[in-house]
């Protein structure tokens, strides 16, 4: 399996850390977002939309983080990112769109460099955007772990799984640009229990071969 990833790109964080999880062998394609590689039309020609992650398995193209996750849950089951029940399999999803669908798509990159260019905002109006968001975005996913009794060790039982593959890139970026983290002791509880599992730490940012 080939992954177009970007080392920075919490989208490609999620993926790396599944094929880890799951011990499957891949070989990463970088894409440079800051550069513009994502728009060439070389790329183009494998995601239309210029995004990063891309897996190409075999020659199956597939997009979307999350899509991606599962697709590799269902095709190679063991170990499982999902829980075995329907139940499980929903709070799990919910945490993990809670962050995917509501924190990181008003964050990412091209939002960032849209609101600084066309819409004119300063580097401290565009970080005061970002740490809105991200603070008030994790107080709600602290909000669906804390004291829960599904939450263990991870987000959701003993066992790392989708939702944890979502909550690591998001902390990652949340330290980089110095948002609020103290209201969250949950959250950094499970992601400190994370990065100490090698899945997590070949996954990282700053060891990828893209890595600035």
């Amino acid at each position: 399996m080939k992954l177009y990833t970007y080392f920075r790109s919490s989208a490609a964080y999620r993926v790396r850390i599944a094929l880890n999880l799951k011990g499957l062998p891949w070989e990463a394609v970088a894409v440079h977002l800051a550069r513009g590689e994502q728009r060439a039309p070389g790329y183009r020609s494998i995601h239309p939309a210029g995004l990063v992650p891309t897996l190409d398995d075999n020659g199956l193209l597939l997009t979307q983080s999350l899509a991606i996750v599962e697709y590799l849950d269902e095709t190679h089951p063991q170990p499982p990112l999902l829980p075995a029940d329907p139940a499980g399999r929903a709070r799990v999803r919910a945490i993990a769109q809670s962050i995917a669908c509501e924190i990181h798509p008003i964050n990412n990159l091209r939002v960032l460099n849209y609101l600084t260019g066309e819409m004119g905002l300063t580097e401290t109006q565009k970080l005061t955007w970002y740490r809105h968001w991200v603070d008030t975005g994790l107080a709600a996913v602290e909000a669906q772990l804390a004291g829960h009794p599904a939450t263990g060790r991870f987000c959701h039982g003993d066992t790392p799984g989708l939702a944890d593959a979502c909550l690591v890139p998001q902390i990652y970026n949340a330290q980089r640009f110095d948002c609020q983290l103290d209201h969250v002791p949950t959250v950094m509880r499970i992601v400190e229990a994370c990065e100490a599992l090698p899945a997590f730490q070949a996954a990282a940012p700053g060891v990828q071969a893209d890595a600035e």
